[in-house]
């Protein structure tokens, strides 16, 4: 009799018992899950069979082989064990499947980045705001984590912190996440590292984030929510609303929320305006639409730094 409690055992202990007995078709089917069990898990019936090369027929009677009620239950025992990976590609699925227009899908996309962010700014935490700005403010040095997309996150950060902050590094660059392992002998008491991380969370942020803190290193973490597995590593937690239909998350509710952190150092830091006057001053050759442009008339060449 085929099982279906919940608590029966997992899909390669199940293979690796009923092996003796398959058929060679059977095996290819076992032989293929175990090496992709993702994409096994995401697959409807027929193009598991397709990718294998096999008939759906025995794709189905692979699963009652290794004592399951049919593809169904084979599929949602894989899925288990991938439930937060699978996640956004199960809603894209949905999404798909639904009937919709090209401008449909952009107008969802941009309602759905408004939501996140209106839900963002009501779940704004003072003391937490506060908390970040004079962290970043105090801080010696700043060591600025995230990898992956987290990493173009981590960019732009570092791009709103230079014209307040004198000591700002990505650790996101050709290095990899071992670079900023290199650095933690580095960090003192005195430094800020923030880290970023939004779901599908990357490890390599959680330990520098977890390194960081045994070492006394002050950690902000901007992450999506308590869950995050950032939190009991970081002393103050800045939390952005990310979901999304067609991916992981959202960049634009964690970029609007980057956005307001150093909008919020800006206002706090002292001569503010002289540095952004200063700033602009710099980069006055580069700007198409000033007089002072490399491409107007008499527009000077040379770097504003050489000068």
């Amino acid at each position: 009799m085929p099982e279906t409690a919940p608590d029966t055992p997992s899909i390669a202990i199940r293979i690796s018992r009923a092996r003796p007995t398959l058929t060679r078709a059977h095996q290819q089917m076992a032989d293929y899950v175990l090496a992709h069990p993702l994409q096994a898990a995401t697959m409807p019936i027929d193009e598991l069979a397709a990718a294998v090369g096999v008939s759906v027929a025995t794709a189905n009677r692979f699963a009652r082989a290794i004592g399951l009620e049919g593809y169904p239950l084979l599929r949602s025992e894989l899925v288990k064990g991938f439930e937060a990976m699978l996640a956004p590609i199960e809603k894209m699925r949905i999404k798909i499947e639904k009937p919709s227009s090209v401008r449909d899908v952009f107008a969802a996309a941009l309602e759905e980045s408004q939501r996140n962010i209106v839900a963002t700014r009501e779940a704004l935490d003072t003391a937490a705001c506060e908390t970040a700005v004079a962290a970043i403010l105090g801080a010696r040095r700043i060591y600025l984590a995230g990898f992956g997309a987290s990493g173009w996150l981590a960019g732009l950060l570092q791009r709103g912190l230079d014209g307040h902050c004198d000591n700002v590094h990505l650790l996101a660059g050709v290095g990899g996440a071992s670079y900023g392992a290199r650095l933690l002998p580095r960090m003192t008491g005195d430094d800020l590292l923030v880290a970023i991380s939004y779901p599908r969370y990357l490890t390599d942020t959680v330990m520098l984030a977890q390194g960081a803190r045994q070492r006394g290193v002050g950690v902000l973490a901007l992450t999506d929510g308590p869950q995050s597995p950032l939190v009991p590593h970081a002393q103050v937690c800045l939390f952005a609303q990310t979901e999304n239909q067609y991916a992981a998350n959202s960049e634009s509710s964690a970029l609007a929320m980057i956005e307001a952190l150093t909008s919020a150092v800006a206002h706090r830091v002292k001569e503010s305006v002289k540095s952004a006057a200063r700033m602009t001053e710099a980069v006055l050759p580069w700007l198409h639409d000033s007089k002072r442009s490399r491409l107007a008339p008499g527009g000077g060449t040379t770097p504003a730094t050489e000068r």
